[in-house]
């Protein structure tokens, strides 16, 4: 029988991609100067957050190698019919 939380090799079964929620607290001054850098990136400040998490962990190696790519937000491209 598999264990529920683990896979049929034993290794821990990965989550299906699901978002974490975390409470951050910034200095106003500093969530201002990062909403106008978002928006300058067209990116939300959230989004924004998470750029730079992921390029300092890789930049620091500890970007865990089977993190997705930062999900793309907005419309989808429009298809050539």
């Amino acid at each position: 029988m598999t264990d529920p939380v683990k896979g049929p090799s034993g290794a821990p079964k990965r989550r299906p991609q699901q978002r974490k929620q975390v409470l951050l607290r910034l200095d106003p001054l500093v969530y201002e100067a990062l909403a106008r850098w978002a928006g300058d990136e067209l990116r939300s400040a959230n989004a924004q957050i998470e750029f730079l998490l992921r390029r300092a962990l890789a930049e620091a190696g500890r970007l865990p190698t089977d993190t997705g790519p930062l999900p793309r937000r907005g419309r989808p491209p429009v298809s050539e019919p």
